[in-house]
């Protein structure tokens, strides 16, 4: 007996002397919980204050992509010729435009917040694309939704093919995405031929109609109007429904102020944007309404956000990317997350291919891949998503994309060749990864 009280006397012991290794076991009860200032607020004066302190502390949110919008706006309608650059035809060029950018960018966010990057997305989208754009030729003559449901789910088929090697085999994503770029750029050549293509254009054939009006496509002005009323008042409705339940619950909930305002800036945003589409900009035939691409781009946002933030799937994709290990103890699946995490990256490259194809009217071998990963990247990090891990939100992507649509669409407007446009857009993401450097440090000053 006198033997095993020494042997556990001789156990060490959290703190009981330095150069001991911590109890990791023991962390939780070693580190008091902290709740962030602005989720304790009661009153919209609270929350400013405690956003104020946040900022100041490192961690801007979405005000740095926010402030870089702004200022992209400002300078491309002062420069641009006779100032086109806010007029709504451009406008809704540059919504089109950026969808693309949009929707990769969601895409590759997921596996940023594990601490990942995903290089193969560009040709994966373009597999996507093409598939799709396979299946609704006459040879074939798919319905044309079961053709994006094929492109989409080879999309996802490619994203479980290179997450399962990186978790099982250990491979760094880096150098299996890598191969991936080679691989995927290298079958889009043998489907479409050194210089082939598929076409989609036709305006015969009703499935290939179909994808080429996904942007080229327009809703009805009253059925605009009706829809982003419907929206808001659902989006209003479960908002204030759950922010009134959780206060009558006793729970923390956001002032009653906050949450009208969120849905206020939904109302104000929709009304601007089905305003501007709703403008004609035809200049020999009437052209109006909302194209079709900017309700799908808000649906992926919307089912990406709550898959995120609303649900278990995405509290443990935040716990893997934030602390690996802390979720493996934890009783997370780690494998089972950090797989999952590249077969949506690369389902949703694969939606963006299918909007890239219709964006072009087919797909051809001329598509840049490198240069769309890189953009995608860029959008995500300059939308707020850390290269580190554990931070980030599908919104971020559609800020993102936002920022480097309106770069790309400036320059070529002021007709810059496309030098000057990388070099930009590499200035913008190096100043974007440096906020997020500078924040990821400062937090962890923070915490020590």
């Amino acid at each position: 007996m006198s033997g095993l009280e020494g042997a556990a006397g001789g156990l060490p012991t959290p703190g009981a002397s330095e150069g001991t290794e911590p109890d990791l076991t023991a962390a939780v009860d070693a580190i008091p919980a902290e709740i962030p200032p602005e989720i304790m607020a009661q009153t919209m004066r609270e929350y400013l204050r405690a956003w104020v302190t946040r900022v100041r502390s490192g961690d801007a949110g979405i005000l740095p992509v926010a402030v870089a919008l702004l200022a992209v706006l400002i300078v491309f309608t002062i420069v641009s010729p006779e100032h086109v650059f806010l007029s709504p035809v451009n406008l809704v060029n540059l919504f089109d435009q950026s969808a693309v950018f949009i929707v990769l960018a969601m895409g590759v966010g997921f596996v940023l917040l594990l601490g990942e990057i995903d290089l193969s997305i560009g040709y994966v989208a373009a597999i996507g694309g093409i598939v799709t754009a396979q299946l609704v030729q006459p040879e074939f003559n798919w319905p044309w939704w079961l053709a994006i449901i094929a492109g989409v789910a080879v999309c996802a088929v490619i994203g479980g093919l290179q997450g399962t090697i990186i978790t099982r085999l250990r491979i760094p994503a880096f150098v299996v995405t890598l191969a991936g770029y080679l691989i995927w750029f290298g079958v889009m050549i043998v489907i479409l031929g050194t210089a082939g293509g598929v076409s989609i254009t036709s305006t015969t054939q009703p499935n290939q109609q179909a994808i080429y009006n996904l942007v080229y496509g327009y809703i009805d002005p009253l059925v605009a109007w009706i829809g982003l009323i419907v929206i808001v008042v659902v989006f209003g409705a479960i908002l204030w429904r759950r922010d009134a339940g959780r206060r009558r619950s006793g729970l923390v909930a956001p002032p009653v102020g906050l949450t009208i305002t969120k849905i206020v800036l939904l109302a104000v945003a929709g009304t601007a944007v089905v305003a501007i589409c709703n403008i004609d900009r035809g200049t020999f035939l009437p052209i109006v309404g909302v194209p079709y691409v900017i309700p799908l781009v808000l649906l992926v946002l919307t089912v990406w956000t709550v898959l995120l933030e609303r649900m278990q799937f995405g509290r443990h994709m935040y716990a893997v990317g934030g602390n690996p290990e802390a979720a493996r103890r934890a009783g997370i699946n780690v494998p089972r997350v950090r797989t999952l995490a590249f077969v949506l990256c690369s389902l949703t490259a694969g939606i963006a291919g299918v909007i890239y194809c219709s964006q072009l009217g087919g797909m051809t071998t001329n598509i840049n891949g490198g240069q769309l990963v890189l953009y995608a990247v860029a959008a995500a990090v300059i939308g707020g998503t850390s290269l580190y891990g554990g931070r980030g939100h599908a919104m971020d992507g559609l800020l993102g994309g936002l920022v480097i649509g309106a770069i790309y669409n400036g320059l070529y407007l002021l007709g810059l060749p496309i030098q000057y446009q990388l070099i930009i857009t590499g200035l913008v993401l190096l100043a974007a990864v440096s906020v997020d450097s500078l924040s990821h440090r400062n937090a962890g000053v923070a915490r020590v």
